[in-house]
């Protein structure tokens, strides 16, 4: 099994990460904690990594 570099983390977690930003707008005033949590790990591992969430952000 061959490990991901340092930039292919980085580019997954930002594909996940901005799924599930448009999986919450599609959602619209839908409340869904587990969502909300999952992009909270999200942004703290792209946060770890030196990534600015907020230029990301729907």
């Amino acid at each position: 099994m061959e490990e991901m570099s340092d930039k292919e983390l980085v580019t997954v977690t930002i594909d996940r990460y901005t799924s599930l930003q448009r999986i919450k707008k599609a959602n619209g005033e839908t409340v869904n904690e587990e969502l909300d949590y999952q992009i909270k790990t999200l942004m703290a591992m792209l946060a770890s990594m030196g990534v600015n969430v907020e230029d990301l952000t729907l």
